[in-house]
């Protein structure tokens, strides 16, 4: 039998990866963006779709939207008596009923409010009235059922929890203690996740260690575990999700512009215990927000997963914006696109960035 020498063996092996690695960039295809009409020019800071076809956001000057048909058209209006207040967070439950997390000047403009009328009348269910808490972000696991998260005081998270979608108690006696300074980053309405129906996690920072507060029953107990990104009063994790119980990514970096080079993300495959830095991702700054390009609903808590749901974008406001098809391992830059705050999906198909001056792109996968 005629043995192939090892030069040809080695040329081989060489042409087999060139190829393989040239099938790859052919398959990598960079996301659709499609720029949509908000209706203001008020500054958008979260989005939180719904399905392919609702989506609500919100931001500054105590604007929401909402969009029936995909974002074709958005109806952008102002909460009566929250004019002066930032909408940081919102959470779209259907086309009728959302809740908005607000901050402002003062300790009382901590604030949620609800609507079941499709934003037409608006309740608040929450009014702070503790001078030191700072109320960063909120997450639901169910339309009813959510945990709001403050940065620490005296030690303590004072945060609050609801069970009935109507009141709001607070749970600071069940969260771990906090390290001095310890504080989350209002920047996108993601610095807590949830999943299933009894995970969470909240990102950390703004002390020695950047952390990951996880709890597996619904708020009841929690573990604080700590992650590589770096951290100091203005920097951090400030953006985390998981696509199942156990593997998520967190986002970070620095706010202060002398030290712009710490954008990081980590991921994790034990629900949060332990994390691992991935590829430098090609954007500048912290990194605002994040999302897994899934699908949510049946598709995320039944668990049926597959490689499409390791697609992550992140978003650096000036810093820019960037996605990866393998969780970190490797990036693609968005051109152009900066100054955009959040970022979620409703589906591979359907997801929305928004950001400064009323901006707004779908994203499709």
């Amino acid at each position: 039998m005629w043995k192939r020498s090892p030069a040809v063996l080695l040329i081989a092996a060489f042409a087999f990866a060139t190829l393989s690695l040239a099938e790859t960039h052919r398959k990598i295809h960079q996301p659709k963006l499609t720029a949509q009409n908000s209706g203001t020019t008020q500054g958008l800071i979260a989005v939180s779709p719904v399905d392919s076809r609702v989506v609500w956001a919100a931001g500054r000057g105590g604007t929401f939207l909402v969009t029936t048909d995909g974002g074709e058209t958005w109806k952008a209006a102002v909460v009566p008596g929250a004019e002066a207040l930032q909408f940081r967070d919102v959470q779209g439950v259907s086309d009728k009923i959302a809740y908005l997390q607000s901050l402002g000047d003062n300790p009382t403009d901590f604030r949620i409010y609800k609507t079941v009328d499709g934003g037409a009348t608006w309740t608040m269910q929450f009014q702070n009235q503790n001078p030191s808490a700072f109320y960063d972000c909120f997450a639901f696991w169910t339309p009813k059922r959510a945990i709001s998260h403050s940065d620490s005081v005296n030690g303590v998270f004072p945060d609050l929890r609801t069970t009935d979608g109507m009141t709001w108690q607070d749970i600071s006696g069940n969260m771990p203690p906090a390290l001095p300074g310890e504080a989350s980053f209002a920047s996108s309405g993601t610095c807590v996740a949830t999943q299933g129906e009894n995970n969470a996690w909240i990102a950390t920072g703004g002390s020695t260690k950047a952390r990951i507060l996880a709890t597996r029953d619904q708020g009841n107990t929690w573990n604080g575990y700590d992650t590589p990104l770096v951290s100091s009063p203005s920097a951090g994790a400030f953006t985390v999700d998981f696509r199942d119980p156990w593997h998520g990514i967190v986002g970070g970096g620095d706010l202060d512009p002398s030290d712009p080079n710490n954008a990081a993300t980590a991921t994790s495959n034990d629900g949060g215990q332990t994390w691992k830095l991935t590829s430098a991702p090609p954007v500048t700054g912290a990194i605002f927000g994040l999302s897994y390009a899934r699908q949510i609903g049946n598709g995320r808590d039944q668990g049926r997963h597959d490689d499409g749901d390791r697609a992550v974008v992140i978003t650096a406001n000036a810093g820019g914006a960037a996605w990866t098809p393998d969780e970190g391992n490797t990036w693609f830059t968005l051109p152009g696109v900066t100054g955009y705050w959040a970022v979620a999906f409703a589906s591979p198909k359907a997801g929305w960035l928004v950001g400064a001056g009323g901006t707004i792109l779908k994203i499709s996968f």
